[in-house]
């Protein structure tokens, strides 16, 4: 799985790159075919930071979570915790009920 983090408007530090990275890297955990996740960081205004996860998945349109918050590390929190339930969602969907 490829992760790549890029920002908007914002320096990426290492720091944050790897707990970005740190927190894709579950994503697999909730469904195990992802393929790639951007995480896009943006600072549009003075006071929010904004998060965006989009994961690739196949035979599938991207599975897309964003939040905003304060501070960027619990903005990272949110945004993984959103695309974790929105993956776990869509593996059951596409789950076979029929035993």
């Amino acid at each position: 799985m490829d992760v790549t983090v890029s920002g908007k408007h914002i320096e990426i530090t290492e720091p944050i790159r790897a707990y970005a990275q740190e927190k894709a890297s579950r994503l697999p955990k909730y469904f195990d075919r992802v393929i790639q996740v951007e995480v896009v960081l943006d600072k549009s205004d003075s006071r929010h930071h904004e998060v965006e996860f989009i994961v690739h998945i196949p035979n599938h349109d991207h599975i897309v979570a964003s939040g905003k918050h304060e501070d960027l590390y619990a903005c990272i929190d949110e945004t993984v915790s959103k695309a974790e339930r929105q993956l776990h969602d869509h593996k059951e969907k596409t789950k076979n009920h029929k035993h």
